[in-house]
């Protein structure tokens, strides 16, 4: 981790713990290094990096203010840039798809050793919920249900550093997840196919099996991996097919 990330973590937990507001100005430079514990050119670099970002706004002469409380930069740090490289090269996605292997591999299989009653309700709910948006044709709501499904599971694990780094990445994951059911789930074979592999990784977490459950939430993802590549080649296939010079025949 670079040091000016390190000082961008621990500016974080500073204004959370002075319980600082939005339009609050930071201490002065100075004084701000000696709380935090770096340098002032480290403490420069951090703040340089978050004002790019638009979660701080330092004015010459006047201080630095806060834009955007810490709880909403991982959307101002991570979501919105990499949703921005998705538009820009749909392939992007992939990568967000094997981030949510690594991590959703885990809390799939903590919240099968540590959900409580409450934790695997919601976990059924989201997935009736994603049922009956689906059955009403409404992909957009299918795809937040089924976000929040995932969420839910996150948060099952009852591991506060899963459950941030889920909740931080809900609306990457969430937008995600409609670019795959636009794909997908247009097949109604692959949408009873996906809802039955949602349901063995809920069955696992209902079991308390949690290589079942890590097994089944990793092998759901990369059957979206493979299926939306599958689709990607074969949609590049038919548009080098049109580019055919044509034959006239006689």
């Amino acid at each position: 981790m670079r040091i000016s990330d390190q000082v961008v973590m621990k500016l974080q937990a500073l204004i959370e713990q002075r319980q600082m507001k939005k339009g609050d100005r930071l201490p002065a430079e100075r004084q701000l290094a000696i709380s935090l514990g770096v340098s002032r050119p480290s403490l420069r670099e951090a703040i340089q990096q978050l004002n790019s970002q638009g979660v701080l706004s330092s004015r010459r002469g006047d201080g630095t203010y806060i834009q955007q409380l810490p709880e909403q930069w991982p959307q101002q740090l991570i979501v919105n840039p990499i949703s921005h490289l998705i538009e820009e090269d749909p392939l992007y996605r992939f990568d967000v798809q094997e981030a949510r292997l690594l991590l959703e591999g885990g809390t799939a299989w903590y919240a099968a050793l540590r959900s409580t009653p409450e934790d695997r309700a919601k976990i059924h709910h989201y997935f009736d919920e994603i049922s009956r948006y689906q059955n009403a044709g409404d992909s957009a709501q299918a795809a937040v249900a089924d976000a929040e499904f995932h969420l839910a599971i996150a948060e099952a694990s009852h591991n506060i550093v899963l459950i941030q780094m889920m909740r931080s990445l809900f609306d990457l994951l969430q937008y995600n997840v409609l670019l795959g059911r636009k794909k997908v789930y247009n097949d109604p074979v692959n949408g009873d196919l996906l809802s039955e592999q949602h349901f063995q990784v809920m069955d696992a977490i209902d079991r308390k099996d949690p290589e079942a459950a890590r097994r089944a939430v990793c092998g759901h993802i990369e059957f979206v991996i493979n299926h939306v590549r599958a689709l990607d080649e074969d949609e590049a296939r038919q548009k080098r097919a049109t580019r055919l010079p044509r034959v006239d025949s006689k």
